[in-house]
């Protein structure tokens, strides 16, 4: 990858920085609560018993309490991501694919992530800018995986990137 010194200011890596096979240890990590889940939910207007009324999971699902709500759970794998790689670099999000959510987490449990590069090529129609494929995985506090998406990021060039 790359050191500091050749950092955005803002700490995010440029197309150049990127590995193919790389895999990077996020060092943050967050513990879900109820209220993200509660917040979340209403937020985007999702009335899903399942993430918002304990009484109905306890008494009508297999799994006896709420489920965290699984595009909170996207956003968090991917926002945790950003510290060590995007932030101040990204032009844009091209898009998430392959989006899966293999085991529950569940108010409680801590997140952590890895981002693995999987792909990057140069722009067709901007030389100033790539495209870096990303794998993020979220695995929650035992090791399981909770969540794994691939994503494609529009990302500066160094070469080509005012200073701020």
């Amino acid at each position: 990858m790359t050191d500091d010194s050749t950092r955005h200011p803002r700490g995010g890596l440029f197309f150049e920085d990127f590995a193919i096979g790389a895999v990077i240890r996020h060092r943050l990590t967050r513990t879900v609560t109820q209220m993200d889940n509660m917040l979340f939910s209403n937020m985007t207007l999702n009335p899903q018993p399942l993430h918002i009324d304990a009484h109905f999971c306890a008494t009508e699902t297999e799994w006896g309490q709420p489920l965290m709500n699984s595009l909170f759970t996207l956003g968090l794998m991917i926002g945790i991501s950003v510290n060590d790689t995007t932030v101040g670099t990204t032009i844009a999000n091209l898009g998430m694919t392959d989006v899966t959510f293999p085991a529950p987490l569940f108010e409680g449990d801590t997140v952590n992530v890895t981002t693995e590069v999987a792909a990057k090529r140069e722009s067709r129609t901007r030389p100033e800018a790539g495209i870096v494929e990303f794998i993020h995985r979220a695995y929650k506090q035992d090791g399981t995986l909770v969540a794994e998406c691939r994503r494609q990021a529009f990302m500066r060039k160094r070469s080509t990137t005012i200073e701020v």
